[in-house]
């Protein structure tokens, strides 16, 4: 995985050894979670947010504390400044696909200058501004991205983390320690071609955040009320017409978004952005069902 982690290192100007990679980012959390949150204190992560922190956290027996977003699902840095034995937050965060500026990622890591810090950014190339800027001054920061989401590669199960020399290092003594498995050569040289091919890369990221906006237009036309998403989704309610029958009429037509029945978030659609075909075919769904959910 050198060869990955080496062409990786030349796009962020950053050196090869530091840079983890791994099966997708879900290996390189679980990697982080084994190496670096191994104390009796709490880590910390938001009450909404990417589904497999806890299941990590449970899986490996580490303590955690969720702490609530605020009213309108953005982190509260302040909230972090409690004692505790590691923090991660999913930048911009899923499934609300709200994004936290570099002031409040400093605010955080200010506070916790002792423990380490991950940032997640699976969603980072649709519009939001990544923290990897901050890595030279802060020695506890871990950054993973993935080539799952913009790069359109998911099958493949590519995610890296990048961070201190020291970091990586910790993380490759206990991968290989505790899974050695590797990817194929064909996914190493795909990834790497993946990586070298930027143009390719701009263009497919400019296109989703095009059709995404217009989406965005067309469903507050409709009446749904949203935060500004910098990901490739939406996270979405409806002013008079619930999540739960929107969700059961779409899915009754043979299209799909996702539904939470949990507190806070079971008003809330998260409506992934396709083609611009898709979309419109979406949107004009939408409008039959609202219009015979209001009667």
């Amino acid at each position: 995985m050198f060869i990955t982690g080496e062409r990786a290192g030349r796009k962020y100007n950053v050196k090869p050894s530091q840079v983890f990679v791994g099966v997708g980012s879900d290996d390189v959390l679980a990697m982080a979670f084994l190496t670096f949150f191994n104390s009796d204190k709490k880590i910390l992560f938001p009450d909404i947010t990417y589904s497999f922190y806890d299941v990590w956290a449970d899986l490996f027996k580490i303590p955690y504390e969720q702490i609530p977003l605020d009213e309108d699902f953005r982190i509260i840095p302040e909230d972090y400044s409690k004692e505790n034995g590691g923090v991660i937050i999913a930048n911009p965060n899923a499934p609300t696909g709200v994004f936290m500026g570099l002031d409040g990622i400093r605010a955080v890591l200010d506070k916790n200058r002792d423990v380490v810090c991950i940032v997640d950014e699976a969603y980072v190339d649709f519009g939001a501004e990544s923290a990897l800027s901050l890595l030279e001054e802060y020695d506890n920061l871990l950054i993973i991205q993935t080539f799952s989401k913009s790069r359109s590669m998911a099958g493949l199960r590519i995610g890296y983390a990048i961070g201190s020399e020291t970091m990586i290092k910790y993380l490759n003594d206990v991968k290989y320690s505790f899974n050695s498995y590797t990817m194929t050569s064909l996914t190493l040289a795909l990834g790497v071609e993946a990586v070298r091919d930027d143009e390719y890369f701009k263009a497919t990221c400019a296109k989703i955040v095009k059709t995404r906006e217009k989406l965005k237009t067309d469903l507050k036309g409709l009446g749904f009320e949203f935060q500004d998403s910098k990901t490739n989704f939406i996270f979405a309610k409806h002013a008079s017409v619930s999540a739960e029958h929107i969700f059961t009429e779409l899915k009754k037509r043979n299209i799909y978004v996702r539904y939470w029945n949990k507190p806070r978030i079971n008003e809330y659609l998260r409506i992934t952005v396709g083609t611009d075909e898709e979309c419109d075919t979406l949107v004009t769904n939408l409008k039959e069902i609202i219009a015979q959910g209001e009667k």
